[in-house]
């Protein structure tokens, strides 16, 4: 405790002296962190740049959860253990999580970002999520170089969060959920952070992105069980974004990310920020394969508790398409996503090679329908249905789940929203702690973004 303590101490000086230097203003080419960036996508391209010298801005979120949900499965009395017998929830506060947030201006058209976690669910000190490079300029090489090219081009490069789909750009990033209007994130929540690049080009609405990385969430140079350090990962994304209107607006995207070999894939697994439903469908205690052996159950070591993984560990290609139409204050977002991939130990054929038929798939579907009202459209009604079915060892997995929302923007930093939530499981075995799994309940949510 004293270690965290003397940690803490040592970090907010540092940010009380970054941010008497920091010039908090919005940058080129740059989502804003507050209501602002709500329904933007990928940062916008700015053909006007306003760099001067180089400038540091200092941001962060902060968010905080009431929960109040019950849950419950069908395990016999007979069948029950200590690893799908339920823990007893009740109603409290959650975690208070925080981010800090820097982003730099270095140059005419090139800029840095980087996140840290500063408190989540996972992690009980701060680590860093991950950062990049921006260039939408090449005048820091020559002036006018390339001009043409890069009035409608941009590079990321770093160890950053993948542009695969649409949904990561409404989902809750710890702390930063001011851009999404539930309180949850997708059952089977594509997000991971892996090295790489990806290359942009927008112009007259349409969108094509293409990108690679090396399929790993944790990097190491350590040499696997095949002599390898791991592989590739290839990502593309192509679109159409337009406000066709004043009143209208059309987007509809198609993305794929898909792997060779890579020595743990985490598509589904890479968020350690961690579910908003704590301990839902969580055991008394659950198997440890690192040490072998039975741990007791906490928030911390059941982190995904509520979100799905299909076990995609070795191989997977997963295509995601996402529509979103907004008509004044009306709006849809969609995700149509299917995937299908396998682990490293399936071998369906016994041949000890990696064919099709090893292979399983899995289906997400989900719809939402927000309302936003009110002179700034600082109030919100919303609904959202998601479905997940996948092909497992003991057979077919569906989870469904209803939310019901609604939000009011206190000022553009600050938003409460309440949150009604049903998630249920079928499918699985007798034995196993999701049989007839569910919980429900209200969830009230404060997050402030800057």
């Amino acid at each position: 405790m004293k270690t965290i303590f003397k940690k803490s101490i040592i970090l907010s000086l540092m940010l009380i002296g970054v941010s008497l230097f920091a010039q908090n203003r919005d940058l080129d080419n740059w989502r804003p962190a507050d209501q602002r960036g709500v329904n933007v996508f990928e940062a916008p391209k700015d053909t006007v740049s306003t760099f001067e010298k180089v400038k540091v801005r200092v941001g962060g979120q902060s968010t905080l959860q009431f929960q109040a949900l019950d849950h419950e499965n069908g395990v016999a009395p007979a069948d029950q253990t200590e690893t799908n017998t339920l823990q007893e929830i009740g109603y409290n506060f959650n975690l208070a999580t925080a981010n800090l947030d820097l982003d730099v201006a270095l140059a005419k058209g090139l800029r840095m970002h980087l996140r840290t976690y500063l408190s989540s669910r996972h992690h009980p000190e701060p680590y860093v999520k991950g950062g990049y490079f921006q260039i939408d300029n090449l005048d820091f090489i020559k002036e006018g170089f390339l001009s043409d090219l890069m009035k409608y081009t941009t590079v990321k490069v770093g160890h950053m969060e993948n542009n695969y789909g649409d949904a990561h750009f409404r989902r809750t990033d710890n702390a930063q959920s001011i851009y999404n209007p539930f309180v949850g994130n997708l059952i089977m929540d594509a997000f991971t952070t892996e090295v790489g690049a990806e290359v942009y080009y927008q112009r007259n609405g349409f969108i094509g992105m293409i990108g690679f990385s090396n399929g790993k969430l944790n990097q190491d140079v350590l040499k696997d069980a095949n002599g390898k350090t791991g592989g590739a990962a290839f990502l593309a994304k192509i679109g159409y974004d337009k406000q066709l209107t004043d009143d209208f607006r059309f987007r509809l995207t198609g993305s794929v990310y898909t792997t060779g070999y890579v020595a743990g894939n985490y598509l589904y697994t890479a968020d350690r920020a961690g579910s908003r439903y704590y301990s839902v469908l969580s055991p008394e205690k659950y198997y440890d394969w690192r040490t072998q052996s039975l741990q007791n159950t906490s928030a911390t070591n059941t982190f995904r508790t509520g979100r799905f993984d299909p076990g995609y560990s070795n191989r997977i290609t997963a295509v995601m398409f996402n529509p979103f139409v907004k008509y004044g204050g009306l709006e849809f977002f969609g995700t149509v996503e299917l995937s299908q991939g396998r682990s490293d130990s399936e071998d369906n054929n016994n041949d000890g090679l990696n064919n099709k038929d090893d292979n399983r798939s899995t289906t997400q579907l989900a719809g939402e329908v927000i309302y936003r009202f009110g002179a700034s459209e600082d109030f919100y009604l919303g609904a959202r249905y998601n479905t997940v079915k996948s092909e497992q060892s003991f057979g077919d997995a569906d989870i469904n789940r209803f939310q019901l929302s609604a939000g009011y923007f206190l000022t553009k930093n600050v938003l409460a929203k309440l949150e009604y939530v049903n998630q249920q499981y079928d499918g699985y075995p007798s034995n196993n702690v999701l049989y007839e799994g569910k919980f429900n309940g209200l969830m009230i949510e404060a997050a402030i973004s800057f």
